[in-house]
């Protein structure tokens, strides 16, 4: 209740209306009224997708409302995928367009350092780690107001919905898949953090070699440890394959392909891009690897004096505290599962076509941010005075960043062409 006492006092006048990218309200009511697409135009020109169904692809570039027959033709969806619209139906259902997302977001938000607090002391209490209380809830701490969560947490939008409710079911996730003790509900949450953001589909290796460890370390038997990992295994495949098969389904029920969410028909103007790269290449690697690791904010002669672009800054400057992870005093085979499924995750979310953009910091990092957080819990390095005061840096520049972010203007470049990165010449 405290982080969602912040969050809420951090929103602040945001909570008083419904977010001005209310998607997924928009996604819950047109469920309740029996329809996949929104019905008529979009409330905005913000990252909607319009799919012609008639040629079965985009709609004509840059228009934004249809009217006659073209209306028809041309539908409007939510491309994002749809578990916080499941979330949101009973309230929508009672407030209709006027609900108060961004409310519901931030107490919502509440939820994701409480649970990853509960994974730290399960680590604790069946001796994985060897960090005190106190310990675990700094590091909580820091996930909480210490890294980009903060001000993903504070906004209540669309996307950043999407990052907060996948981060809750990742720390379920991770509590059930240690020792992959609870197989069959670790693929549940699994499944749902995916209905959010599907990069977190590749966080499956972290189970699959915890099954493995565990078959190991169990007393030999006749038979041999084979028939129980499949079992473990087949038990954590079967809800995350269910759940993958019912987004399949209604991929295809809007657009008749069950693998395209829709992101391809949004209606932006580097669609062309798109058209052209794909959603994901390694022609977008070097921009996101930039952004990633060597953003910083500009220093100008002027008031503020400071300025950040729109890509927002690196994440070892948001979080400098995760480099204690980089380093563990021994590698065992937790640590390495879990880096086994932070680097491909990560490897996803710098090969897709943008860089998070609009953000304060690397808002994808949260695909696999509570494991990177783990990791630095399980380090056995010392909190000593060099870390603490890397915290305190790190709490004092995300409150920065959930204050101001899309608040104070001044503070962010203006830039709308994803061009600039580096502070101009």
């Amino acid at each position: 209740m405290l982080c969602a006492g912040v969050y809420c006092a951090t929103s602040a006048q945001r909570l008083l209306r419904p977010s001005p990218n209310n998607h997924y309200v928009h996604l819950a009511q047109a469920w309740l009224q029996g329809r996949l697409d929104i019905g008529g135009s979009p409330p905005g020109t913000n990252d909607w997708a319009c799919f012609d169904t008639a040629a079965q692809g985009p709609c004509p570039p840059g228009r934004y409302a249809f009217t006659g027959p073209d209306a028809e033709r041309y539908r409007w969806y939510v491309s994002f995928p749809p578990l916080p619209a499941v979330l949101l139906l009973p309230v929508v259902a009672v407030f209709g367009l006027d609900t108060l997302d961004a409310l519901f977001w931030a107490l919502f938000a509440g939820l994701v350092p409480a649970l990853l607090f509960v994974v730290l002391r399960f680590l604790r209490e069946s001796e994985r780690s060897g960090r005190s209380p106190r310990d675990d809830l700094l590091v909580t701490t820091l996930f909480a107001i210490g890294s980009v969560y903060y001000f993903v947490a504070a906004q209540g939008t669309v996307w950043f919905a999407a990052h907060v409710v996948a981060a809750a079911f990742i720390c379920l996730y991770l509590l059930c898949s240690f020792g992959a003790r609870r197989p069959a509900a670790a693929g549940l949450a699994l499944g749902l953090a995916f209905l959010c953001r599907p990069a977190t589909l590749l966080l499956a290796g972290f189970f699959v070699l915890q099954a493995i460890i565990a078959a190991k370390e169990e007393p030999r038997r006749p038979h041999g440890s084979a028939p129980r990992l499949l079992r473990t295994l087949a038990m954590f495949a079967l809800p995350l394959a269910v759940i993958v098969a019912v987004a399949m389904w209604h991929n295809a029920a809007r657009f008749g392909d069950p693998l395209e969410f829709g992101h391809r028909f949004l209606q932006i103007r580097w669609r062309s891009r798109i058209e052209t790269w794909g959603l994901f290449s390694t022609h977008y690697l070097p921009r996101n690897l930039t952004v990633f690791f060597f953003s910083l904010p500009w220093i100008i002669q002027s008031s503020p004096f400071i300025r950040i672009t729109r890509h927002g800054l690196a994440l070892w400057f948001t979080s400098p505290n995760l480099l204690w992870s980089l380093w563990p005093k021994r590698f065992d085979a937790t640590i390495v599962a879990l880096w086994a499924a932070v680097l491909p995750t990560a490897l996803c979310t710098v090969l897709y076509q943008n860089t998070g953009w609009v953000q304060f910091g690397a808002r994808f990092s949260l695909d696999y941010l509570p494991l990177l957080f783990v990791l630095l819990a399980l380090s056995g390095r010392r909190f000593g005075v060099t870390f603490l005061s890397c915290a305190a840096f790190a709490i004092v520049v995300n409150t920065f960043g959930a204050v101001t972010f899309d608040r104070y203007p001044q503070f962010y470049d203006n830039d709308p062409t994803q061009r600039i990165i580096f502070q101009p010449d």
